[in-house]
């Protein structure tokens, strides 16, 4: 499959999806071909063609996300950037994870996912989302905690001797966080 037939295929859901999250044609139909550029130069590094859609959903969310950054654009998060991939047949623990850090309250988070996710610096979510530094940290802090302990209400996990989460995730139907 080469880029013609993904746009083919996907340039409709691409656009509607950077345009609900840009709120202007224009700039959509920029973001598009950007999206598409990418997808270009990088098509030979897609390992598995049956996660083609969720590839080109995250290039688009990370090219909305670089501009948004370079016009100074405060990002809002939604349920739709914790969609990483398509449904699998295997559940895993990063199933739970995006469980996890969707059910996060919003000012966790917003910053830990723009930190640990996006690999926005600290100082940057501050002005972003117009809080002191020390508040960020905090919060990026308490939200990792709450992610540690969603496995340990979620999957039965538990923190050893040395405070790393151990622990086996259950079935899908038997998971707290998933089902």
């Amino acid at each position: 499959m080469d880029t013609q037939d993904i746009w083919k295929l996907h340039a409709d859901d691409i656009k509607y999806f950077i345009f609900s999250k840009v709120k202007d044609a224009v700039v959509a139909d920029d973001l598009l071909q950007e999206t598409f550029i990418k997808v270009h130069t990088k098509l030979n590094t897609l390992k598995d063609k049956d996660k083609l859609k969720s590839w080109l959903f995250s290039i688009a969310r990370y090219t909305v996300l670089d501009y948004f950054r370079s016009q100074k654009i405060v990002y809002e998060t939604t349920d739709e950037d914790f969609i990483f991939e398509e449904q699998k047949l295997e559940h895993t623990e990063v199933d739970c994870l995006h469980g996890i850090i969707k059910s996060l309250p919003k000012k966790y988070r917003d910053p830990l996912f723009l930190s640990d996710i996006k690999g926005v610096k600290q100082s940057e979510i501050a002005a972003q989302l117009h809080l002191a530094l020390p508040t960020v940290k905090s919060q990026i802090q308490r939200g990792r905690k709450l992610i540690a302990q969603g496995f340990v209400d979620c999957c039965d996990f538990v923190v050893n001797d040395d405070g790393f989460l151990v622990g086996e995730v259950k079935d899908k139907a038997d998971c707290k966080m998933c089902h």
